[in-house]
């Protein structure tokens, strides 16, 4: 089959379509032939040599595929031959077709193609897990969201507003800044004109959750912003590894800081929070309250040009590929 690897770390350059072999599927799993696949910024982290996948997963890159079952191991019957499906992988979704682990296969939302729903589930599960999972979002609560128009922004956006939060976005520019009050942001921040903890202090705002790709550059400002009794989730590390925390401040408004990563996690793991995306976000997106924002398309042979996409942070929602 073909499928993208990264044989040596580094720029676009790096990737490579490639002939690979076909994945055998092992007891548990699935094997599913891809109609499309997101491309997220682990994606380029991974192809930078930054982010290894975890052991004994593939070598090719993606985290997530939509498409149609072809086999099933024996012992599976919770998804069948010929099912439309949507998956949660720790790789292998820029490629013709994936192994996937049964728990992580998600049937198709009503409503929805396979093209459009390739860059649903990573999103969904990301912002599920940790808005809702862990930091405990709340109906009449605050979220603040960094990088809003981003794929995971724009899903926690709406997912937000469906369970009745508040929501403040930093976005990158005056049209991204729209798009999001748009899609249901009550108030959407430019970072390169403002800065963030100034306007939220104007405005009397103190969120209660912030999701955060930042990390250190933006440490000390999250705390700094955070209401009595706050959450911040830390996703991302686009802005440093390191940085300075006052506890003393943390201390002070009883708040906490959790960093996670949803690829690493144990499969029973992934399978719950899969099942928890089932239950309580697939009804959002039947219903229309949801909907994936896609961005561009691009065919296997164009990734190159679909990572330097999301290098430019010149996307709004997600960017996608298509075998």
């Amino acid at each position: 089959m073909r499928a993208v690897l990264v044989h040596e770390p580094g720029d676009v350059d790096a990737l490579q379509v490639v002939d690979h072999p076909a994945p055998e599927i092992a007891e548990g799993e699935v094997l599913v032939d891809v109609r499309a696949a997101g491309v997220n910024r682990a994606d380029l982290l991974q192809r930078r040599g930054f982010y290894d996948p975890p052991p004994g997963a593939t070598p090719v890159l993606g985290l997530e595929a939509s498409g149609v079952v072809s086999a099933v191991a024996a012992g599976v019957d919770s998804v069948a031959v010929g099912e439309e499906v949507v998956c949660l992988l720790g790789g292998g979704g820029y490629a013709e077709q994936v192994a996937v682990p049964a728990g992580q296969v998600a049937p198709l939302p009503d409503g929805l193609d396979l093209l459009e729903a390739g860059g649903l589930m990573e999103t969904a599960a990301t912002v599920w897990s940790n808005v809702f999972m862990t930091a405990r979002l709340c109906e009449g609560e605050t979220l603040l969201v960094h990088g809003g128009a981003s794929g995971i922004g724009t899903t926690a956006i709406q997912l937000a507003k469906a369970f009745g939060a508040r929501v403040v976005v930093t976005v990158g520019s005056e049209e991204k800044a729209a798009f999001c009050r748009d899609l249901g942001a009550d108030l959407a921040i430019n970072y390169r004109e403002q800065d963030f903890v100034d306007v939220l202090t104007e405005q009397r705002i103190r969120p209660d959750v912030i999701l955060d790709i930042i990390g250190a550059k933006y440490l000390p400002r999250n705390v700094a912003a955070l209401a009595t009794g706050g959450r911040i989730v830390v996703i991302g590390l686009q802005g440093g590894i390191k940085g300075e925390l006052d506890l003393g401040r943390l201390l002070a408004k009883r708040a906490s800081i959790t960093a996670t990563s949803l690829r690493a996690r144990p499969l029973q793991e992934k399978a719950e929070i899969v099942a928890g995306v089932v239950e309580h976000v697939w009804p959002l997106v039947t219903s229309g309250r949801l909907r994936p924002i896609i961005h561009d398309t691009f065919g296997l042979d164009d990734v190159r040009a679909a990572h330097q996409v999301l290098e430019d942070s010149s996307h709004t929602g997600k960017v996608l590929l298509t075998p």
